[in-house]
């Protein structure tokens, strides 16, 4: 059977940060470019998943579009022609995208393994897609059987054991710089989701934390629930100059943090950039005592968590397996189900012309009778050739025998007709 599901997309497996960042999407942009993937290409269905390790757009379409969707991101994104992104874009095929989208999901291809944070994000974007009506049958069934599959890993396996996200990864690199201090002071800048888990990460470290946030309220209350403190956004340079530690999460199109806030700077710093868009120059680099991090230089740690996580693979992998092959078995047979809705209807017409012979002939209560009679007859006749055929999808041999109801039954004439 043809399979009409599909994906293209970067990471930060193939693709340099300055790339990725640049055709970075955030909620907003995410819900207009679904939009524009159904008026402009005629996708009914698509999932847009942008974080900070890529950007993958997944579809379900008759056509491969791979070509136009890689294009069309760069022109969302105002990219020259000249220096575009669509060379970075990799193409996955049915088989390949759906157990690409697992293994994203899970967290078996994120930076660090196991990154608990990437299945919220596919939530958050399978959401946004529901939203804008661009989560269908396909989507929606995946999707739940991928959140179930996430429930199965975390209760049979110790794939998420421990704390290895990047939230943690950028905890562990702060930990470790602030012993040198015996007050230190850190700056999380950015209350969204990572930015909060760094929080939580922070948790406990012999610290002065302080939250901010462009929407006060938000990092007052992370403030509250930790026992850190907050302060306004307006207030970012005293607190920048302040800090010994200073932690970036924040959505900006360009920087926000530069040399110029540092400037002043009387003690060594750690600067730690989780956005992308980069929310801190290159530039800061050019400060005496100044040491700057970003996504893609947060490297994986040794632990104890991450080993057990390493061991786990394997089973994680025998049980996304177990997952797609239930999936496959539903997806097959909703390819097939438009061959068995008019298999039934081919019968049903056969059944009511039959019956209208004989409409003037009896009674009533005759004609209530043979109504039942005919209909259940049907039923049996359907229901072996129905039954015949699933199993067929299960051993990938549905081509051959839909071919055959179609050329018994003429049922693409019948569905011609149908549209006619």
């Amino acid at each position: 059977m043809q399979r009409h599901f599909k994906a293209v997309g970067i990471s930060y497996k193939n693709t340099p940060l300055e790339v990725r960042e640049s055709v970075a999407f955030d909620e907003p942009q995410t819900r207009r470019f679904l939009l524009q993937l159904k008026e402009m290409l005629g996708v009914d269905e698509a999932l847009v998943l942008s974080t900070c390790n890529r950007t993958e757009i997944y579809y379900f379409a008759s056509e491969n579009l791979n070509k136009e969707i890689s294009g069309l991101v760069d022109v969302f994104h105002g990219i020259s022609t000249t220096a575009p992104s669509a060379g970075y874009f990799k193409p996955f095929t049915h088989r390949e995208a759906v157990r690409h989208l697992f293994e994203v999901a899970l967290g078996l291809q994120s930076m660090v393994l196991g990154d608990i944070q990437i299945t919220n994000q596919v939530k958050k974007a399978y959401q946004w897609a529901a939203d804008e009506n661009m989560a269908g049958p396909f989507l929606h069934r995946l999707l739940h059987t991928i959140f179930y599959t996430n429930k199965r890993v975390v209760q049979e396996t110790a794939f998420h054991d421990g704390t290895a996200s990047v939230a943690s990864a950028a905890a562990s690199v702060a930990e470790k710089f602030m012993v040198n201090y015996t007050a230190p002071k850190v700056a999380i800048v950015g209350m969204g989701e990572i930015g909060q888990n760094v929080a939580e990460n922070l948790k406990g470290v012999n610290a002065e934390i302080t939250l901010l946030n462009r929407t006060f309220s938000t990092a007052e209350a992370k403030a509250a629930e930790l026992d850190y403190l907050a302060r306004p956004f307006e207030e970012l340079d005293e607190v920048l100059k302040d800090a010994h530690v200073i932690i970036s999460a924040v959505q900006a199109p360009s920087p926000i943090i530069h040399a110029a806030h540092l400037s002043e700077n009387s003690h060594p710093k750690l600067l730690i950039d989780l956005s992308v868009p980069r929310s801190i120059s290159e530039d800061v680099e050019t400060v005496s005592g100044v040491l700057l991090y970003n996504v893609d230089q947060l490297q994986e740690r040794a632990s104890e968590a991450l080993e057990k996580r390493k061991s786990a693979v394997a089973l994680v992998s025998a049980i996304v397996t177990e997952s797609i092959a239930e999936f496959d078995n539903w997806s097959q047979e909703m390819e097939v189900s438009p061959t068995i809705k008019k298999f039934k209807q081919a019968l049903e017409d056969i059944r009511k012309q039959e019956l209208a012979r004989y409409t003037d002939k009896v009674d009533e209560a005759q004609a209530k009778l043979l109504d039942k009679a005919t209909k259940n007859m049907i039923q049996k006749v359907i229901k072996l050739p129905v039954l015949q055929l699933k199993a067929a999808c299960k051993r990938g041999e549905a081509d051959s025998m839909v071919g055959l109801l179609n050329h018994l039954f003429n049922l693409e004439k019948e569905e011609t007709k149908d549209s006619e």
